[in-house]
């Protein structure tokens, strides 16, 4: 199984009124576990991100 890669895009704007990153839409926690986490959580993680990024452009 292929390694999930961080969805970050090296674009950090971290928007505490929605508590997550505006750049890769994760958490300031998830941010920093990442490489600690397990293939599932990783892809837990992703499958919200989509979600996590309709809520800050509409």
């Amino acid at each position: 199984m292929k390694k999930i890669s961080s969805p970050c895009i090296k674009n950090c704007k971290y928007d505490y009124s929605y508590t997550f990153c505006t750049g890769c839409y994760r958490s300031g926690e998830e941010i920093t576990n990442w490489v600690y986490l397990s293939e599932e959580k990783r892809l837990e993680i992703i499958r919200l991100l989509p979600t996590r990024r309709r809520k800050i452009n509409n």
